[in-house]
């Protein structure tokens, strides 16, 4: 059916009434003014026209088709197939079953047979994870996108009358559905939702997370911190175990409160080498609703490896002394030792170079740097030495440990190839440090009491009473605040400025390297009473985590970085490959390439680009698209290196079994698109009220003929042809 429409008012028409009449009138004076002629005659029709034209547009015609709908209304019922519909905590009269079974009994048993009385009824899934599937099979996530299921039923079915969600509200991925719900209430279609689950989580003990490196060293402690949820309502005691295999390795009990999660790390000294198939689980508790949830399982790689140190530094003092002894007993630490002493002249002796390690390839060889109370001056540090230590660093993953001195050497280092690693702003006014009368103590930082470098216990609490018991120190290095993008472990628990506390344990990473910064010369006095308890467990874990991304992998003239470690689906992975030609020194010119074979079997070969500096290091990377073990491969055929690797790529865990159901969602979007949400008892009766909607208004095509361009454009052009045709026969 087609109809004109029109804007009409009584204001309106009699104002087209008048206005069309006095333009009438005041043409035909113009006609007998100018003697009846002809020509004014059709001028003064045609502006008549143009004025009616141009009346009719303010009446703003419309031409409207009415279109009816060829088939019947669509009710779509969307059932949510996710990970958090396995949850079982729907009560039924007959026993207790999971919220996906619930909603298939309602589907299968007709309960939405009602809806068909006067409409067609589609039944959708949602949320399954063949939804994250890329083309070509790759697996990039895993959730619940209520936001895009909403949008392809609307975009999908033209003639849609509601729209049925069975859920438990539980949206992990994409946009808010309540976008989608705006969609709905802009097209008139109601939206409902049914709340299947219960609104409280049910009582259970979760191993949420376990957090491994990829490899750890044969006969050291490895830390793997993990965290514990207890959603019961009381406090739960229990051993929390760690097996290799089918061997219980380590263990540690643990209390976790009422409703409440712990962060907790338990130590492993492994004693075999090779990879490890770990387990860490939790005992089942009485009560508890989920079993499957108490345990997660990793591998890790135990190895050898003997870690390269260089100590350089210029008096002798006790510092120096005492962190040299530790690292000498270290049998993981292979050390050399660099001593300019101004009146003696280099240190010699066992373990002692007798100049520095002037050269890429002398100087590639080591994992961590420590710089204590020498400068870049005559007789010392040149330029060209600072340079290689910021290339190692920067370049070739390696540690540095700032460690200045009384001396106030590190003045030097400003303005130098050092500067860019310090982690600190130093304090140039107080170049030779700051000295107090009364002993003063590192204050660890929050960040401080957990980190692995500062851990002398595995509890928090009792970690930061340790550091308030060490013996403190009567000088510090002058700092005035920590740089951008460092982390302070500890400051100065007495002395502050404009910008707070003086840091002075502080770490920052550089490049791909790590840098620390320790402000004082007194950890040797940590030793007081308990000897090497505190002082050699301090700097061995600096050593070791200063070196670790250093031995991610590596073999014969090859090494390789992998940033981050434990990828996430969805992150991109850099590789970073350090490598040597047939003579040891670092690679000038070469082709390396990477090759990346996922579990699937899809394999992808990158072109590794070679960085600047002449350190042998070439760069390239890949996005982490498919979750388990990819084979790494680097090669470098001219110069017969090759390294194989493994890494795993981790899915990350956003379906959650067990959670709360999330009525609140579905309110939301039910109240937007003015439809309901309900709990699953009262689905007969909402079935109901969507029988009865009203069906769909039939469509209007409408031609808006007084917004139309081209109506715009024909009344220019004849305005455009009047005044034309006046000025032709001389009326202007």
């Amino acid at each position: 059916m087609n109809q004109w429409q029109f804007a009409v008012t009584p204001w309106l028409v009699a104002a087209f009434i008048i206005v069309g009449g006095l333009a009438a009138y005041f043409s035909w004076r113009i006609w007998i003014q100018n003697g009846r002629s002809r020509r004014v005659l059709g001028l003064e029709a045609f502006r008549w026209l143009i004025m009616l034209m141009l009346l009719l547009t303010l009446l703003r015609p419309e031409r409207v088709q009415v279109v009816d709908w060829a088939e019947e209304p669509a009710v779509v019922v969307l059932s949510d197939l996710s990970a958090s519909m396995t949850t079982r905590d729907v009560v039924q009269t007959n026993g207790v079953v999971t919220r996906r079974e619930w909603v298939d009994q309602q589907i299968t048993n007709q309960v939405i047979l009602p809806l068909q009385s006067h409409s067609r009824v589609l039944v959708d899934g949602f949320g399954s994870p063949t939804e994250g599937i890329e083309e070509g099979g790759t697996l990039q996530v895993e959730g619940t996108d209520l936001n895009a299921a909403l949008e392809t039923v609307i975009r999908r079915e033209a003639n849609l009358k509601a729209v049925l969600v069975l859920s438990d509200g539980d949206w992990n991925l994409g946009n808010s559905p309540a976008l989608a719900a705006s969609l709905y209430r802009n097209q008139g279609i109601p939206l409902f939702a049914v709340e299947v689950g219960q609104d409280a989580p049910l009582p259970d003990i979760e191993l949420e997370s376990v957090s491994a490196p990829s490899y750890g060293l044969l006969g050291e402690q490895i830390s793997l911190p993990f965290r514990v949820y207890n959603r019961m309502t009381s406090d739960q005691t229990f051993i929390i175990r760690l097996k290799d295999g089918d061997q219980e390795v380590a263990q540690k009990e643990i209390q976790v409160a009422g409703l409440s999660d712990l962060q907790e790390t338990l130590v492993w000294s492994p004693q075999e080498m090779g990879e490890r198939s770990l387990t860490l689980e939790c005992p089942v508790q009485a009560g508890e609703a989920l079993e499957d949830n108490n345990s997660k399982s990793f591998n890790l790689n135990v190895r050898m490896e003997t870690l390269k140190v260089l100590v350089i530094d210029s008096y002798p003092r006790w510092e120096y002394r005492y962190l040299r002894n530790a690292l000498e007993r270290d049998p993981g630490v292979d050390m050399d030792c660099l001593l300019f002493h101004p009146q003696v002249g280099m240190g010699g002796g066992n373990q002692y170079l007798a100049r520095f390690p002037n050269t890429k390839d002398l100087m590639a060889a080591y994992d961590v740097v420590f710089l204590g109370d020498v400068g870049i001056q005559p007789g010392q540090l040149s330029e060209q030495d600072a340079e290689l230590i910021h290339g190692l660093v920067e370049q070739q993953s390696a540690g540095l440990v700032l460690m200045p001195g009384r001396r106030g050497s590190h003045a030097t280092w400003i303005d130098s190839p050092l500067e860019d690693l310090i982690p600190v702003q130093l304090d140039l006014n107080q170049s030779e440090g700051v000295g107090l009368q009364n002993e003063a103590r590192l204050a660890l930082t929050r960040l401080g009491s957990g980190h692995w470098l500062t851990r002398f216990d595995l509890s928090a609490e009792r970690n930061s009473e340790l550091w308030r018991q060490l013996p403190g120190f009567y000088w510090s290095t002058g700092v005035e605040k920590s740089r951008p993008g460092s982390e302070v472990l500890a400051v100065h628990d007495s002395l502050r400025n404009q910008w707070g506390r003086m840091p002075l344990l502080v770490i920052r990473p550089h490049g791909t390297g790590k840098v620390l910064f320790m402000g004082t010369d007194s950890a040797w006095r940590w030793r007081r009473g308990v000897e090497d308890l505190y002082h050699y467990r301090f700097w061995s874990q600096v050593v070791r985590w200063m070196a670790h991304q250093r031995h991610i992998s590596g073999n014969e003239g090859i090494r390789l970085t992998l940033t981050p470690e434990k990828p996430e689906i969805g992150q991109r992975v850099s590789l970073n490959a350090m490598v040597l030609d047939r003579s040891g020194y670092p690679l000038q010119e070469g082709r390396v390439q990477a090759s990346i074979t996922t579990p699937g079997g899809k394999v992808e070969t990158l072109e590794m680009e070679q960085e600047e500096g002449g350190w042998g290091v070439f760069q390239s990377g890949f996005e982490a698209r498919e979750a388990g073990m990819h084979v790494i491969q680097i090669q470098c055929p001219q110069e017969d290196r090759i390294l194989d690797t493994r890494l795993e790529i981790i899915r990350p865990v956003v379906e959650k079994i067990g959670q709360p159901s999330r009525g609140d969602v579905l309110r939301e979007i039910t109240r937007i698109a003015k439809g309901q949400a309900i709990r699953t008892a009262g689905l007969a009766s909402l079935i109901d009220q969507i029988s009865v909607l009203p069906e769909p208004k039939p469509i209007e095509l409408r031609f808006r003929l007084w917004a139309h361009p081209w109506w715009g454009g024909l009344l220019l052009i004849l305005l455009a042809a009047y005044w034309i045709s006046r000025k032709v026969y001389g009326m202007v």
